[in-house]
């Protein structure tokens, strides 16, 4: 009888910590597949988008910031810190004009970035004629935090990082993102 319980609790424990690091994969096979569907209410529940705008943001100002400071032109001229101290401002409004779901369908397609730049055609992307072959890859950060790497093929040096966050045991939404090293 103890062989028994002891038998059925090692595979409770099992199917508990199956599920538990499994979890993600399916988050991210769902959020794959209403990628490419279109289908914006499934990605409505699968993204977090107040904290992937947040996200989006501060690598867009990181970026920027790094761009600006690599150019000794603009770092000295008093336009140049006009610019820094207005960036944050554009990027964040541009970010939360671009960041809805057909957005997130066309990254997670394309394994691209939209420009902020282009705040009108990236309010209503063109819907893909052919799914490219983009390349997944799968990663824990930490227990909470789960990587999804997007490469296009044609650009093999550049991975788009979405983040997905645990939320609750069992669920994770997409929260993050981390954007490929300019070349």
């Amino acid at each position: 009888m103890k062989g028994l319980v002891k038998g059925l609790a090692t595979l409770a424990i099992g199917a508990f910590l199956a599920v538990y690091f499994g979890s993600p994969l399916l988050a991210v096979n769902n959020l794959v597949s209403a990628a490419k569907a279109g289908d914006e209410a499934a990605l409505e529940r699968l993204v977090d988008f107040p904290a992937f705008r947040d996200s989006l943001k501060d690598e867009l100002t990181a970026r920027l910031m790094a761009e600006a400071q690599a150019d000794p032109d603009l770092r000295n001229s008093a336009l140049g810190g006009l610019g820094m101290m207005l960036g944050p401002m554009l990027v964040g409004g541009a970010v939360d004009a671009l960041v809805n779901a057909p957005t997130i369908a066309s990254m997670v397609r394309n394994a691209e970035t939209p420009d902020p730049m282009d705040v009108d055609e990236a309010r209503s992307p063109e819907p893909e004629t052919a799914d490219k072959d983009i390349r997944q890859s799968y990663a824990y950060r930490d227990l909470n935090t789960f990587v999804l790497g997007l490469t296009d093929p044609d650009t093999p040096d550049e991975t788009l990082k979405l983040l997905l966050t645990r939320h609750g045991l069992f669920g994770w939404k997409l929260s993050g993102v981390d954007l490929p090293e300019k070349t």
